[in-house]
């Protein structure tokens, strides 16, 4: 008897420790647990200790790809989703494989559960698709260098297509993009030929502007030599011009002299021609060429003029009055004649 009594007794606590388990939920922080009775939806546990109807009241579990199996805790945290490699067919019918990863969360537990089955299967399959449409519009060459913008267009797609599952996409990340490799390698080769080109445009660039800094070198240095000449001969000019000055005032202070020293016996104009005359006569005797000398009509006159000059600047006769000379007729040449001949000594 008392053994029955002992297994009542323990038949009664463990029952009481099943409906203390079943009646009690913890409930971790960010988290949520869909409570269903006898079958339909009665609410949504938040984060923290709760109490339902044991045997009446159960959460609901769901059973998403890459989640655990038979899940009843629903992590309202951001999460993501990594996709495998998958094949897209560009707009000039290359094949390229693209790899990308989804960061989604669940904002609406109740459409989450209840709006879709597979809530993370639903959201790969969508995020494939809406790839393969927003690539199979762009070239491969503008695949490959605008990321982000098919980041952007896949953002737009998925967050407008799981409004109604209670999620919200908040970045799509395309990872890589593997064109084929015959591809690969016409691409490498395009892009050494660009290189090469630049090289050459850049070393072309170069050489011309050395050119236009040489030409332009030169032509500062031409103007310079130009200023440098032009400044030469102002300076030249102006001390050719300077010595003419002074030479002339010499020579009219020569003038002056002669004329002062005359006083009215002659015109001291004769005087410098007489001089000059005289010069010229002495620098052809002194020459070695031989030569004939024509002596002008007014040689006679020459010789009187001579004379005179000998009689004013004697210091003897100097206040007696000048004698008269005899003049010298003047000698007149035959057309036919031959002109007088000077021979040299």
């Amino acid at each position: 008897m008392e053994g029955f009594l002992v297994f009542i007794g323990l038949f009664v606590a463990i029952t009481i420790l099943i409906i203390l388990a079943k009646s009690i939920r913890i409930v971790p922080q960010m988290q949520v647990v869909i409570i269903e009775r006898l079958g339909r939806y009665a609410g949504i546990l938040g984060s923290g200790p709760h109490i339902i109807a044991p045997f009446i009241d159960s959460p609901r579990t769901v059973n998403w790809t890459g989640f655990p199996i038979g899940m009843s805790y629903i992590d309202l945290r951001e999460q993501y989703t990594d996709l495998p490699m998958q094949p897209v067919i560009t707009k000039d019918n290359v094949t390229v494989g693209v790899d990308s990863v989804i960061y989604w969360q669940i904002t609406d537990p109740y459409k989450a559960v209840y709006e879709v089955s597979d809530l993370s299967g639903g959201i790969i399959q969508l995020t494939i698709t809406a790839m393969r449409s927003v690539m199979g519009e762009m070239d491969l060459d503008e695949t490959l260098s605008s990321r982000d913008i098919i980041n952007a267009k896949l953002r737009t797609v998925m967050d407008g297509a799981t409004n109604k599952w209670g999620v919200k996409v908040t970045r799509v990340e395309v990872r890589n993009i593997n064109p084929p490799e015959d591809v690969r390698v016409t691409m490498e080769k395009q892009m050494t030929a660009e290189r090469n080109r630049r090289a050459l445009v850049l070393q072309a660039e170069g050489e011309k502007q050395a050119a236009i800094t040489r030409a332009e070198g030169e032509r500062e240095a031409a103007i310079a030599r130009a200023e440098g000449e032009r400044q030469m001969q102002i300076l030249r000019a102006d001390g050719a011009a300077q010595a003419r000055l002074r030479s002339a005032e010499a020579e009219a202070r020569s003038i002056q002299m002669v004329a002062q020293a005359l006083g009215s016996a002659g015109n001291p104009a004769h005087y410098l021609i007489m001089g000059r005359y005289i010069e010229s006569l002495r620098d052809m005797a002194q020459s070695s060429n031989s030569k004939v000398v024509f002596m002008p009509v007014e040689a006679s006159n020459v010789l009187s003029s001579i004379g005179m000059f000998k009689e004013v600047f004697s210091n003897d006769n100097a206040n007696a009055a000048p004698s008269p000379q005899t003049p010298v007729p003047a000698r007149t040449i035959s057309p036919t004649a031959p002109p007088p001949q000077y021979v040299p000594r």
